[in-house]
């Protein structure tokens, strides 16, 4: 967890209002693998982070609510009556959402003031949006006694993010962020939104994330597009989701849909399989499949889904070069952010290398991460 960045956070907000905050930190996510599995009620693979969103917040002695994006420094007044979303809202709507939901479910939010900044890369498809939702609803549970569980704050945090953001996602970005452990992968059925945590013993590899330090334009839009393809072939297929599809039945109804279609399908049906090969994988301390389904999922994202991009591929082609790396894919919606890679340690020479020739051939910097598996959302002080 970055010191400096709660200690900024904390003076800042002491600076401003002159009292002492309640200090929540939120991390972001990864997710091992299961991607575009959650909204389909399959199952994911995903784990908090040492990075994140620290928030401080205190009730206000106004009758406005005042925020200040410290990263950004950016500040925002509202009232708490009357909340409805903004045109290019950005991290407002973020806030705004959460408020505003709180208060549909007849819970008395009082005015309040936060500062909050992060250290999640933005665009890095790394959650910072669930990581800001989570940290507010959590921040406004204690600090007005609302007698909120976690699983009824990561809906919350969810549904801002459908009404006020736009973006039908599923729910394990809330989830990981709230419920994350140490060390600990969660294998989560989100349907049921119940969890197995398994420990991870990466033995000489690490968690490695390089970020294209791109992000087309069409992303939103696509991952809605998608949501609605999955939906209408689980209407064809008549079940709930394509969590109950199996390739069998799916094949039925190819003459129905477009190939494009049948694909996404496929790709779904196909990378809940993975997660459950993965999570024996990791039972059975056995890393070297683990890496080969990562493989296999990106082929699947790029081929299938088609939600990679030229930046995400090329990364992905490099890791495969090396011995070093035992297993790479894109994470998190598409079409830019970061991959994750499976990567021995001490390969300095090998991401320097990597680092290296995505730069010459895309004239773009990219960013390298270590990250280390933490616990969910608490509070500091």
């Amino acid at each position: 967890m970055n010191k400096i960045l709660i200690d900024a956070i904390e003076s800042h907000f002491l600076i401003i209002f002159q009292i002492e905050p309640l200090l929540i930190f939120s991390p972001g996510r990864i997710n091992i693998i299961g991607e575009h599995t959650d909204y389909n009620e399959g199952f994911v693979f995903p784990a908090a982070i040492d990075k994140g969103i620290v928030a401080a917040i205190q009730k206000s002695k106004t009758n406005l609510c005042t925020v200040y994006a410290f990263d950004k420094d950016e500040n925002y007044e509202f009232s708490i009556d009357g909340i409805k979303p903004l045109v290019d809202g950005d991290w407002r709507n973020y806030i705004l959402g959460v408020v505003d939901i709180l208060q549909e479910k007849g819970k008395k939010i009082e005015p309040f003031n936060m500062v909050f900044g992060g250290d999640i890369p933005g665009g890095a498809g790394l959650s910072s949006s669930a990581a800001l939702e989570n940290s507010v609803v959590y921040g406004l549970n204690e600090l007005f006694s609302l007698n909120l569980s976690k699983k009824e704050m990561i809906y919350i945090s969810q549904q801002a993010e459908h009404q006020y953001a736009g973006v039908k996602c599923g729910i394990m970005d809330q989830y990981a962020s709230m419920f994350g452990q140490k060390n600990t992968g969660l294998l989560l059925d989100c349907r049921t939104i119940n969890s197995k945590p398994f420990h991870i013993d990466f033995k000489e590899y690490q968690l490695l994330l390089i970020n294209t330090n791109v992000k087309h334009s069409l992303s939103d839009s696509a991952y809605n597009e998608r949501r609605s393809v999955c939906e209408k072939i689980s209407s064809l297929l008549r079940v709930k989701a394509l969590r109950d599809a199996s390739e069998e039945g799916l094949l039925k109804i190819k003459e129905k849909v477009t190939e494009d279609d049948y694909q996404k399908a496929l790709y779904v049906i196909q990378e809940n399989k993975r997660v459950g090969l993965a999570s024996k994988a990791m039972k059975g301390n056995d890393i070297l499949k683990l890496g080969e389904l990562l493989y296999q999922s990106h082929y699947g994202l790029q081929h299938q889904y088609n939600v990679s991009c030229e930046e995400l591929d090329f990364l992905v082609e490099k890791a495969k070069d090396s011995v070093e790396i035992i297993g790479a894919r894109m994470m998190g919606g598409g079409f830019g952010g970061c991959t994750i890679n499976l990567i021995k340690n001490n390969s300095e020479e090998v991401i320097n290398t990597i680092v290296k020739t995505y730069h010459e051939k895309f004239k773009i910097q990219p960013s390298v991460y270590q990250v280390n598996i933490d616990d969910g959302v608490r509070v500091l002080k």
